[in-house]
């Protein structure tokens, strides 16, 4: 029986090909029309609310104003797992298109495949801190160094708000880097910080909403606190070759080579271990929340400039 074959445009040149697989990270401007940014946004709120059926959140009271319920989340877990919206936007046809052409590009023969395991959507409120030094391959390792991150921009990303910070070739060693405690809570959040590397060399990426980064796995990249008084929400979701088993968690009875989690969502070209069927997943989502830094309370402490406009879509 033939497999199918997802089909998606291919957008790139062979430049930029090249210009990710040399230094690690890609950025594409206009990925997300200003529809789309909406939706994500009015969708944030209703999976804050709790609105989708779900194991995890409790509906919250109507009385409650978007900022109310926005202001203590950093992160969501997972959220196209309940809903299909974000699941929308993880099988976004101009994104997997990008993913198609660089995911695996630093392999030969590689075919285009590409499957997604993770999604997180952040919100980042005023004070909000950041995430150290880190490699995202640490937490999810792919068998093949093919872990790619599709950062899109919900909010202007900048150097206020707390864009990404990239070293640019740092992926190239294939080396993960040690990490331990950066005992500096007013910059970044409890995880854990890479070390052992000059940073002399970082650079912001600052992303317009619309525009997405991409990055691979082994990329050493960070954020700092949002400075500003504006929310800085980003869609991260993260894929890898379809070809690389994903060996998220080993169970009892098996081994790191034979480990395969299956709780993905297809996104270009084939599928080669659709004989295993797809795992699904818990209806369930995890907030990581947070509480602004005292420092930074002259702007936490005021209601945010997009509250009650950018927050909901803008009437037509």
């Amino acid at each position: 029986m033939a497999q199918e074959i997802i089909e998606v445009p291919k957008p790139l040149s062979d430049q930029q090909v090249r210009f990710f697989v040399d230094n690690g990270y890609l950025v594409m401007p206009n990925m997300l029309t200003r529809d789309e940014l909406e939706e994500l946004k009015t969708d944030t709120i209703a999976i804050s609310r709790g609105k989708y059926p779900n194991d995890s959140l409790k509906p919250l009271p109507d009385h409650l104003s978007d900022t109310e319920v926005l202001q203590n989340i950093l992160c969501i877990h997972q959220p196209h797992y309940i809903s299909p919206v974000i699941q929308k936007y993880v099988k976004h046809p101009l994104i997997c298109g990008v993913l198609s052409q660089i995911t695996a590009a630093h392999l030969p023969y590689w075919d285009g495949s590409v499957k997604c395991m993770q999604s997180m959507l952040f919100v980042k409120p005023p004070g909000f801190q950041g995430q150290a030094w880190h490699q995202d391959e640490v937490y999810i390792p792919t068998r093949d160094r093919s872990l790619i991150g599709a950062w899109a921009a919900i909010d202007d990303a900048t150097i206020e708000n707390g864009c990404l910070w990239i070293i640019p070739g740092s992926h190239r060693s294939g080396l993960l880097y040690a990490q331990r405690e950066h005992n500096n809570p007013d910059e970044f959040d409890s995880s854990l910080e890479s070390y052992g590397f000059d940073d002399s060399a970082e650079i912001p990426v600052e992303v317009p909403a619309g525009g997405v980064v991409f990055f691979n796995g082994y990329l050493l990249h960070r954020s700092r606190r949002n400075r500003s008084n504006i929310y800085r929400r980003v869609l991260v979701n993260h894929y890898m070759n379809a070809y690389s088993p994903l060996p998220w968690h080993v169970k009892p009875g098996e081994t790191v080579a034979s480990a395969d989690r299956r709780a993905i969502v297809p996104v270009a070209g084939v599928d080669p271990y659709a004989w295993k069927g797809i795992e699904v997943p818990p209806r369930s989502v995890h907030l990581r929340t947070c509480k602004a830094n005292a420092s930074a309370s002259s702007h936490a402490s005021r209601k945010p400039e997009n509250a009650g406009k950018s927050l909901q879509p803008e009437s037509a």
